[in-house]
């Protein structure tokens, strides 16, 4: 197999400023989709309280329950991105998972919420996949990995909107506000994308015979199945996840209940140090991964392992400490760390399979890290916190959140595991004939 390394001739129409602008209004797009998820987060103390919740109730609010129908819904749109235009269905579930998130300020009570945050689930479900395929197109295999990362960034843009004006907006009007407040803008943004952003032609950057391949959905998996570094590689993003959602979603109420700050304050402190820290992570591990893999691809697994290794010490006095300041920077650190693997993840993974496959590729890597975690980290956290009550009393949360980080190391295991057999199935892969 061939794989051209500039633009086809003729390809002028995906000029780099063409590609540039797509890849912007992509990652602008991912920021809503965190925005519109993460908002939850910052509003569950106030939601706690108004409507009388455990902690179980909250962890499955904003985890489990969505990330159920988001992985449910994710493979069969992938499928249909794979063969359809990938700018028109995440413009339409970015219309459905915004007004989700503006209904939700509507909700009376807990079934009603639950029912939006589903809602949410199932249009984000059409965000990611059809995004990342459409990049993979744009930009070439030894610039994937930082492409990808810069659109992962989104994740931690839209987290620190989310924080800031959650926070803010809910502090001056109430948390139903906040909710309007974040949904509603997106369904502009939803217009301006199909306006104004280029479809670029599938498999650009491959040969000829790649471009024009349409595998069935047994097809698809039955190669990923056969590769064992992508499976190691999924079960360690999720766990990477399971301690990040896990963690993340009740970082607020760690900070409201352990250090007595405001939900404004802690709106700006998430902002700054945990969306700055994780577009840092995110975005280094992408560009580091790129760099270093052109000697060695196994980097691309490598260094979110080295990541992993650093970041378990460092969450011990994030989550044990009093010290407010000192707290903060071991947060920030630990986010950097932990956020570095997404873009090297999705940049190896497309490396593996051909065109017509990636955006189905990238929906069962996050139905992996989707449902272990997104679904079980908060749910986990939620229920750890409520049965240590009875042994810890009010210190029941920070000891449910580190015996998940605790939990979540053995993802370093499993990316040193994808790393051993990465170079056999990227030789195969290379050999594939059509």
């Amino acid at each position: 197999m061939s794989t051209p390394t500039t633009a086809p001739a003729g390809d002028s129409i995906i000029s780099s400023r063409v590609a540039g602008y797509g890849l912007f209004m992509l990652t602008l797009v991912y920021a809503f989709n965190f925005v519109d998820r993460q908002i939850l987060v910052i509003l569950q103390e106030p939601i706690k309280i108004e409507m009388g919740l455990s902690d179980a109730q909250l962890g499955l609010l904003s985890g489990f329950s969505f990330a159920l129908v988001y992985i449910t819904a994710g493979i069969p749109i992938a499928y249909w991105a794979d063969r359809s235009n990938r700018r028109n269905i995440i413009a339409g579930a970015l219309t459905i998972w915004s007004g989700m998130t503006a209904l939700s300020g509507l909700a009376q009570n807990y079934s009603q919420l639950l029912l939006a945050r589903i809602g949410v689930g199932i249009g984000e479900a059409g965000g990611s996949p059809p995004a990342h395929s459409m990049i993979s197109d744009y930009y070439p295999p030894a610039r994937r990995g930082t492409a990808l990362a810069i659109y992962s960034t989104g994740v931690h843009v839209g987290v620190l909107l989310g924080f800031l004006l959650g926070g803010l907006i809910s502090q001056a009007y109430g948390w139903r506000v906040a909710f309007m407040a974040a949904g509603l803008p997106g369904v502009v943004l939803a217009v301006v994308l199909v306006l104004t952003v280029r479809e670029p032609p599938r498999g650009r950057w491959e040969s000829a015979a790649e471009a024009a391949y349409k595998p069935g959905l047994r097809e698809t998996l039955a190669l990923l199945s056969s590769y064992r570094s992508f499976w190691y590689l999924a079960a360690a993003g999720g766990l990477t996840a399971f301690v990040s959602y896990g963690s993340g979603n009740f970082a607020p109420s760690f900070l409201v209940r352990y250090h007595g700050l405001e939900m404004g304050e802690v709106g700006v402190i998430l902002a700054l140090f945990g969306g700055g820290g994780g577009m840092l992570g995110t975005f280094f591990g992408g560009y580091l991964a790129d760099r270093l893999g052109v000697q060695d691809k196994r980097w691309y697994v490598w260094l979110p392992a080295l990541a992993g290794t650093l970041a378990l010490p460092l969450g011990f006095p994030y989550l044990l400490l009093a010290d407010t300041t000192v707290v903060i920077g071991f947060m920030f650190l630990v986010t950097i760390m932990i956020n570095t693997y997404l873009g090297p993840a999705l940049a190896i993974s497309h490396t593996l399979v051909p065109p017509a496959m990636r955006a189905l590729t990238s929906a069962v890597l996050f139905f992996m890290f989707n449902m272990i975690g997104l679904g079980l980290g908060p749910l986990s956290v939620g229920l750890l916190s409520d049965f240590y009550v009875a042994y810890v009393g009010d210190e029941s949360l920070r000891y449910a959140m580190l015996t998940v980080g605790v939990l979540g190391s053995p993802a370093v295991v499993l990316f040193l595991l994808a790393a051993r057999h990465l170079p056999a199935d990227l030789a195969r892969s290379a050999q594939r004939t059509l």
